[in-house]
């Protein structure tokens, strides 16, 4: 069996994704997939998340984000793949 690439991705989703639970549930996604990184919404609008983690596992948490939690709205998904840091510890939802 293949070893299991590690990968990290910087998410920002555009659309109706504030005040519809978005980081609750991509926290939830996120933890349910072993993933660590951070969740937060942005003063425009958006949120933005990073996922580090199993490449495999980051690509499903991305899909996600292409459709949501029920009530989102997603317009854009922009998707930026950086060198893993190994930085985090866990997944977590950050507050400005």
């Amino acid at each position: 069996m293949p070893e299991k690439q590690t990968a990290r991705a910087h998410v920002f989703v555009e659309g109706m994704v504030q005040g519809v639970f978005f980081r609750a549930n991509t926290h939830e996604v996120a933890a349910s997939l072993g993933l660590v990184g951070w969740v937060r919404n942005c003063r425009d609008g958006r949120v933005e998340a990073i996922f580090e983690g199993n490449k495999e596992d980051i690509e499903e948490a991305v899909k996600w984000c292409h459709k949501g939690p029920p009530g989102a709205v997603v317009r854009k998904v922009d998707t930026t793949w950086e060198e893993p840091k190994g930085e985090f510890k866990n997944f977590s939802i950050k507050y400005w």
